[in-house]
């Protein structure tokens, strides 16, 4: 049998050490009448522009520049 240190984070059981365990395999889970210093979350700082930056292809910006003029052509043709 392994003893294992953890908390409840309000939705789920998180432990402070590596499980070496299987799956389903049993637990048996004691609450204890202690407290560990909440963690505040870390918020990210960064765009969306920022996170899908690295999806942009260089080659394609030159054919973006000119889509929606593009596809409203095709969609209604030259009026």
């Amino acid at each position: 049998m392994l003893a294992l240190e953890g908390y409840y984070d309000g939705e789920n059981v998180q432990t402070l050490g590596k499980i070496q365990a299987q799956k389903n395999q049993k637990l048996i889970i004691t609450i204890l009448d202690e407290f560990v210093e909440e963690i505040p979350k870390k918020r990210s700082t960064q765009t969306a522009r920022g996170m899908l930056a690295k999806y942009a292809d260089s080659n394609l910006r030159e054919q973006e520049k000119t889509a929606w003029e593009k596809a409203v052509v095709e969609k209604y043709g030259n009026a």
